[in-house]
């Protein structure tokens, strides 16, 4: 299998979940990274755990690359109805109309 040591996989997986995190590391719940810790010290068959912890890591790797390349090649990802039909309208160069508000 791997000869990566299970303590770098831990600490990979650690760190893509705190890179993958959206809030701040000092308002951030601890509960998952007590999960993996869990598993780690409860699992017994290390192929198995080294395994798992691998592929953790890879699949949140993964997520936050496809996220970060969503957001820079795709910049109206993300928005409401009318903010993508304004920032489409300025990409050539228009400006959307000033909607009538009957009083």
């Amino acid at each position: 299998m791997s000869s990566t040591p299970i303590t770098h996989l831990y600490r990979s997986v650690l760190r893509e979940i705190r890179l993958s995190s959206k809030s701040p590391r000092s308002t951030r719940s601890p509960v998952v990274s007590q999960h993996v810790r869990t598993l780690v010290a409860s699992t017994s068959d290390k192929e198995i755990l080294s395994r798992t912890l691998l592929e953790t890591r890879d699949f949140l790797r993964s997520t936050r690359i496809h996220a970060e390349l969503l957001k820079r090649y795709n910049p109206i990802h993300g928005m409401s109805e009318e903010e993508r039909i304004k920032a489409t309208a300025r990409r050539v160069g228009l400006d959307t109309p000033i909607e009538f508000k009957n009083e």
